[in-house]
């Protein structure tokens, strides 16, 4: 019985117990850096919301996340990242659809999300979800600190 467990997948909220896990998982499993792939910004964003930060895991490891944030208007999506080894096998779609639920639960109407031009293999990923992207608008960045 314990075997079978160990194949599922289950997904749950970040803890601040978790925080150091995602941190490393993210430098194998997700494209790109961002300014707040640190302690601190991952901690203020689990303190500040608590149910934005979406993690997969099978066999007791973490699988995969994804940010679903909610300002009260609209749905961003950021750092959906699969470890390699669990690609391919249903994590990605898991969060997307966990994801959507909490931003449907929360009256979102919209999600939109942050995909690196050059990721072509995410590119394929993110349609199969039903996203597409947006050739009108862009992306315009203030770095507020260095």
């Amino acid at each position: 019985m314990a075997g079978m467990n160990d194949l599922s997948l289950s997904i749950r909220s970040a803890t601040p117990a978790d925080l150091d896990g995602v941190l490393a998982f993210w430098k194998v499993a997700a494209e790109g850096t961002s300014i707040s792939d640190d302690g601190d910004g991952v901690a203020r964003l689990v303190e500040r919301d608590p149910e934005a930060l979406i993690l997969a895991e099978r066999g007791g490891a973490l699988a995969g996340t994804v940010i679903a944030g909610f300002d009260g208007w609209r749905c961003h999506l950021y750092r959906l990242a699969v470890h390699p080894d669990q690609r391919r096998r249903g994590v990605g779609s898991a969060l997307l659809a966990a994801a959507e639920e909490r931003f449907t639960a929360l009256g979102g109407r919209r999600a939109d999300a942050m995909v690196l031009d050059r990721n072509a293999s995410a590119h394929h990923a993110w349609r199969a979800a039903g996203y597409a992207p947006e050739p009108q608008w862009s992306r315009w960045v203030k770095h507020l600190t260095d």
